[in-house]
């Protein structure tokens, strides 16, 4: 089987899953919590056995997402699994501006590197472009999930946040062409 579809699928396979349970079940967070929980976890092990190394950001988001389900289910409130990508997507941009700021550090570059070369000036502003995003992408889910019903909100993550990433990325297509090595 293409390592490409697979790769694909252990990305996108695990929110597939939620949103079909959510729906089926009603509607029910409790339902369609574990498991995207535990099809997250097969997913990073897919992941592992497939690049024969450790996925750390699918590590990092599986962990996340254990965490605050495990917190929506506990205590019974969603508010922890509807604010996972508002603190997700803050730990990535902190993550990418204190790195530049106070430590001369790109972290973008360490992991895009082998998708393209850029020049240092190139990568610094995809990098803070890259982490106004992420703290856009933060806002935006405060604002759905704070003043939308909860269907909206799974649709928004499901089929909003992706689309406007996918455009995000796209457009910094200009930019990586500017300053491409």
């Amino acid at each position: 089987m293409n390592k490409s579809f697979l790769k694909f699928v252990a990305d996108f396979g695990p929110l597939f899953i939620f949103f079909t349970i959510y729906y089926k079940s009603g509607n029910n967070l409790a339902v369609a919590i574990p498991p995207l929980i535990i099809a997250t976890i097969v997913s990073v092990i897919a992941i592992y056995f497939l690049e024969n190394k450790i996925p750390y950001i699918p590590l990092f988001g599986g962990i996340i997402i254990s965490l605050f389900g495990g917190l929506t289910l506990y205590f019974n409130n969603p508010i922890f699994i509807y604010m996972k990508p508002t603190i997700v997507n803050l730990i990535f941009a902190a993550i990418l501006l204190i790195s530049n700021l106070h430590f001369n550090k790109n972290y973008l570059k360490l992991f895009l590197q082998t998708a393209f070369q850029l020049n240092d000036e190139g990568w610094k502003k995809l990098n803070f472009r890259w982490a106004y995003f992420f703290i856009f992408l933060a806002i935006l889910n405060e604002v759905v999930w704070r003043t939308q019903p909860e269907t909206t909100w799974v649709n928004f993550k499901v089929w909003g946040m992706l689309p406007i990433t996918i455009i995000f990325t796209a457009m910094q297509l200009p930019l990586i062409n500017k300053y491409k090595l």
